[in-house]
């Protein structure tokens, strides 16, 4: 199992920047494909971005492409999402989610086994 702990939100006007973090504890951190998701309120929960185990394969959603980067640092047990030029869409809670092993990066929250809290980001216009 892991356990998974975002950080880093918070208030930032349009144009801004963000950088989240999601510290996994448990075994194995670096064998999870990872992802980051987010959810407006009142909406389903989207996927932002992902990462394979090795960081080999990563998939941004169409619509952070060129703003957002999904890191990890697997000797930190820690993934990043750092967040460019962010709009006013771009609000919500994010959160993060792990899979074991899998060898591509799935867009889907029911392809994720273990989620985080979450963590909120607004953006102001």
């Amino acid at each position: 199992q892991v356990q998974l702990v975002e950080s880093g939100g918070g208030l930032v006007q349009a144009g801004g920047s963000l950088r989240l973090s999601c510290a996994a504890s448990g075994r194995s951190f670096s064998t999870y494909a990872m992802g980051w998701f987010r959810q407006a309120l009142g909406k389903e929960r989207d996927f932002v971005a992902g990462m394979t185990w090795n960081g080999g394969t990563t998939v941004y959603a169409d619509s952070v492409k060129g703003r957002f980067t999904i890191s990890r640092e697997n000797a930190k047990n820690t993934v990043y999402l750092q967040m460019n030029s962010l709009e006013p869409e771009d609000a919500g809670v994010y959160y993060c989610a792990a899979v074991y092993g899998r060898i591509r990066v799935g867009a889907s929250p029911r392809e994720y086994d273990y989620w985080g809290q979450g963590t909120q980001v607004t953006v102001s216009s």
